[in-house]
């Protein structure tokens, strides 16, 4: 019996990446602009930003996207009020798929919202940081990288684009890939208690007020954290009140003593500790490292 190879037909095949940032910025942010001779993609993780495309103006909100095709002039600026974080991404690509882009502005779901994650990941695998500098325009191979991370990036990369690509074109949202039925009652039961711990981020919780309020288990409330985060669920609600903290100094509307009164620490030298703790770096120091990026100057 004779065999036959398939050659496998490539839609989107992308061999090089020219940046990779998520960035968090002051809500004064500006960025002057500026135009370069391959694909760029900006996704709004959280907050709102104003992206000029060409002679358009968007207003982007969370989980939005859009695409600037090559040679096409865009700039960035923040509106004052809400401080943005921002994945931006530039890669080339000549494949013909990639004109269905052009253009374009989507939402995104969970599903393509695990691709960029998984992006994100490989990156801080495969190159030295910063992640966070708009001005860094080379990636540095890290010499100590992850087996197979580069490759791993090129193939969210790619799946990620075909991804959205199907959704519009079909104009249904491409399905999730099957889960036991206990994995996905633990995935919406973390969704429920995530939801709970946003609301709930001035209070102070213990592991027994939060299992007590979801109707759940002490030992089943860590075993779902541990499952979907790889951490405890204190420590998880610990990340999410700093990851706020970060926000509200970006907003520069109140002082550390104020943002420690609103997220319910006992005091704002607490407040910073627990937020060096889990940052590295005190909230003075964050406040003016994420300023003086916004205050980089313009190229004249």
């Amino acid at each position: 019996m004779a065999y036959e190879s398939v050659l496998l037909n490539k839609v989107i095949d992308i061999n090089k990446i020219v940046t990779i940032h998520y960035f968090e910025y002051m809500s004064n942010f500006s960025f002057y602009g500026e135009s370069h001779d391959f694909w760029e993609f900006l996704y709004v993780d959280k907050g709102e930003i104003n992206v000029t495309a060409d002679k358009s103006t968007y207003t982007l909100k969370k989980d939005e996207i859009i695409f600037h095709e090559p040679n096409e002039f865009h700039n960035v600026k923040a509106n004052g009020h809400i401080a943005p974080n921002l994945v931006v991404i530039s890669f080339e690509c000549t494949s013909k798929a990639m004109d269905f882009f052009k253009k374009k502005r989507f939402k995104i779901t969970e599903n393509e919202r695990n691709f960029l994650a998984n992006i994100i990941l490989e990156a801080k695998n495969s190159f030295m940081p910063p992640f966070d500098n708009p001005y860094v325009e080379h990636l540095t191979r890290n010499n100590a990288s992850i087996f197979g991370s580069e490759q791993l990036i090129k193939m969210n990369l790619e799946a990620f684009l075909i991804y959205l690509i199907r959704r519009e074109k079909e104009k249904k949202i491409v399905p999730e890939p099957a889960l036991q039925l206990k994995k996905k009652s633990n995935l919406e039961l973390y969704k429920q208690i995530n939801l709970y711990l946003n609301k709930n981020l001035s209070c102070h919780l213990s592991i027994d007020q939060i299992a007590k309020d979801n109707l759940i288990s002490r030992s089943q409330l860590q075993k779902i954290f541990q499952e979907q985060t790889q951490e405890g669920v204190i420590e998880h609600f610990s990340k999410m009140k700093i990851d706020t903290a970060k926000q509200l100094i970006r907003n520069n509307i109140y002082n550390f003593t104020e943002i420690a009164n609103q997220l319910g620490y006992s005091s704002v030298h607490y407040f910073s500790r627990q937020f060096k703790k889990i940052t590295g770096m005190s909230p003075s120091e964050y406040s003016a490292s994420v300023k003086g990026l916004s205050e980089h100057p313009s190229p004249k």
